[in-house]
């Protein structure tokens, strides 16, 4: 079973960055989708970024052009650049990684605060 551990959350100002990490234990790193969603209280959890094996980025629509996602396949881990940091991206964001038609596991999640 992979397990996902987060870190690099904390309390930035706005306009600020911050840089995400997520170490999966295991093997099979390389052929997961990975991604980072995130949480703020009171909503549901949204996407944030995803990669694919072949290191294919997506992004939603609020964090495109301002947040990177990348994967070092060589150290199982996936990292999320975030820059112009937001209030509103204030949340906690989660590992999320997938593989086959319907495995998927979540790492606990690493709060981000960001002061205006």
């Amino acid at each position: 079973q992979v397990q996902l551990v987060e870190s690099g959350g904390g309390l930035v100002q706005a306009g600020g960055s911050l840089r995400l990490s997520c170490a999966a234990s295991g093997s099979g790193f390389s052929i997961y989708v990975m991604g980072w969603y995130r949480q703020a209280p009171g909503k549901q959890r949204e996407l944030v970024a995803t990669i694919t094996s072949s290191g294919d980025p997506n992004y939603a629509d609020s964090t495109k052009g301002r947040f990177t996602i990348s994967r070092d396949n060589g150290e199982n881990t996936v990292y999320l650049q975030m820059n112009s940091l937001k209030p509103e991206d204030t949340a906690v964001y989660y590992c999320n990684a997938r593989w086959g038609l319907r495995s998927t596991t979540w790492g606990q999640g690493t709060q981000v605060t960001v002061s205006s």
